[in-house]
């Protein structure tokens, strides 16, 4: 095949269903999306506690933006340090429990930085196989060798730990994303801390929807050690954009001295911060959001009844509805379409070949019969 020969390569992805295509929205991210001039009610996003379009985290970016212009100008490390930033990582920290955060501009960003600048040549990453792309490239990135071990199976981490070499880096995602299950975090710390090693936890889906006031995984679990790494994304519960690396003052001085992505790279605008400051207070006040995310938990699975079985186990928002084939999820994503429904399909590689599924994510922003439009749709069609 030609190097340029790009059709070609295009058609082989169309052969298998796993051409994607970009969807254009004309309203503001929440449950009513507007697709091709066409309302659809949208089970498609990450906003769980529905503050994407908050007003007042609205008029937060709004102040910002009007008060510190459009844009950082340059990295963090010259002259892109700005007050919001620093005020918005100190407000991290005390929200976490941790000594220290490092803001960057996204999450994929943050967990290119953080694995690089903790494991290199001779030393060993052990990695969850359901890990976000990001930590897989991170781990690439590091030059350390890489261990990936079954999803959520201690026991083969505790293996690999005691067969690994140099210092040693547990990696896992906190939620997993297309699962929706928790990693065992408890039983992978204790691991950790006798064989030395460090856990690097990606709590994309986990920071502002679970623990105490949302504070995450970590606070879910009770979990407090200097062995602990935490990475928390900030464009999905706390409904803007960014993410966040916390830890040890020491560990987060080390990545703002060798993480190359936050080196490199002009500073998020500091009008974003200020949002995000005002997003931590509405998730630090928001355990009736949280009470409502999990009300429509239950009621989608009561209301599914022996369509239930479809759904992965799945404490979270995240509640995936298997179906098997690429062109069995396509179809009935275009059906649900068809009704008004925006569910999307998810495919590999995002995960493994014969596990496609529809990725239905909740929102506080959701009503009960938006969750009874969903369960009543799905109840009438086949899965394949």
């Amino acid at each position: 095949m030609s190097a340029t020969d790009f059709r070609a390569r295009l058609a082989a992805l169309a052969e298998q269903d796993l051409l994607r295509r970009r969807t254009l929205l004309d309203a503001p991210c929440g449950p009513d999306a507007e697709v091709d001039g066409r309302p659809l009610l949208s089970f498609a996003g990450n906003d769980y506690l529905g503050l994407a379009n908050h007003p007042m985290v609205i008029e937060a970016l709004r102040a910002g933006a009007s008060r510190w212009g459009g844009g950082a100008g340059a990295s963090h490390l010259v002259s892109g340090h700005q007050r919001p930033h620093e005020e918005l990582e100190e407000a991290l920290a005390r929200f976490t429990g941790l000594p220290r955060a490092l803001f960057f501009s996204t999450g994929y960003m943050a967990n290119l930085a953080v694995l690089p600048a903790l494991a290199g040549r001779g030393d060993t990453v052990i990695a969850d196989r359901l890990n976000h792309a990001s930590l897989v490239d991170a781990a690439l990135l590091s030059r350390a060798t890489v261990r990936r071990y079954p999803h959520a199976d201690v026991a083969a981490v505790a293996r690999a730990l005691e067969a690994a070499e140099g210092r040693k880096v547990v990696v896992s995602d906190g939620v997993f994303s297309m699962d929706g299950d928790i990693a065992p975090l408890p039983e992978l710390l204790g691991l950790c801390e006798r064989h030395d090693a460090l856990l690097v936890v990606d709590d994309a889906h986990g920071f502002g929807v679970l623990g105490s006031q949302g504070r995450g995984v970590l606070s879910h679990f009770g979990l407090s050690s200097p062995h602990l790494v935490y990475v928390g994304t900030l464009g999905k519960a706390a409904g803007v954009a960014g993410a966040f690396v916390a830890g040890q003052p020491d560990a987060i001085e080390w990545l703002m001295q060798t993480g190359r992505s936050y080196r490199y790279t002009t500073a998020a605008p500091p009008a974003i911060a200020c949002a995000l400051l005002a997003s931590l207070a509405l998730i630090e006040q928001g355990d009736a959001l949280r009470a409502t995310l999990t009300a429509h938990r239950a009621r989608l699975r009561a209301a599914l009844g022996l369509h239930a079985r479809a759904l992965l186990a799945s404490e979270t928002a995240i509640q995936p509805y298997l179906v098997g084939g690429n062109a069995q999820v396509v179809e009935l994503a275009d059906r649900l379409r068809a009704r008004g429904l925006w569910v999307p399909g998810i495919r590999p590689p995002t995960v493994p070949a014969g596990t496609a599924r529809l990725r239905i994510s909740l929102s506080a922003a959701h009503r009960d019969e938006h969750i009874d439009l969903l369960a009543a749709a799905l109840s009438e069609m086949p899965r394949g």
